[in-house]
């Protein structure tokens, strides 16, 4: 029991941290994003964690999303949000969507609440999850 509401705390701080980061760190304009995608992890992907992974002195922490490892890094910039994928050079894509230049990670970029697709994410989100499980 006492692990379980050790959990629960967890969760909360979590929650809590995330909701602060996305306030500090996301510009108003792009909140609906991750609103809508926080969204669709929590009613379609219950298993996937989210996590803060903290930062470096250079670079703040960003919010992840934890299967066995983390699939899903969120990062926001001044243009856009990424969806970094880690090991979307294995997906399929059949939307053209993915872009990088990595050994292993491709992502996802939006750029305004019109071009979001709960659609298009969980085709990402269950390959990733796919790809966790090996």
């Amino acid at each position: 029991m006492v692990e379980f509401e050790r959990s629960i705390i967890m969760d909360k701080l979590t929650t809590k941290n995330v909701k602060t980061f996305i306030e500090s760190k996301v510009l108003p304009e792009y909140r609906p994003i991750i609103d809508k995608f926080r969204e669709l992890i929590k009613k379609e992907f219950p298993d996937l964690k989210e996590e803060m992974r903290s930062g470096t002195e250079k670079y703040y922490g960003v919010p992840v999303y934890r299967y066995t490892r983390i699939v899903i890094s969120l990062s926001p910039s001044k243009n856009y949000i990424t969806f970094s994928f880690t090991d979307g050079k294995k997906f399929e894509d059949k939307y053209s969507l993915l872009k990088g230049t990595g050994n292993r990670s491709l992502n996802l970029r939006i750029t305004k609440i019109d071009e979001y697709s709960d659609e298009i994410l969980r085709y990402y989100i269950n390959q990733a999850i796919k790809n966790d499980s090996y």
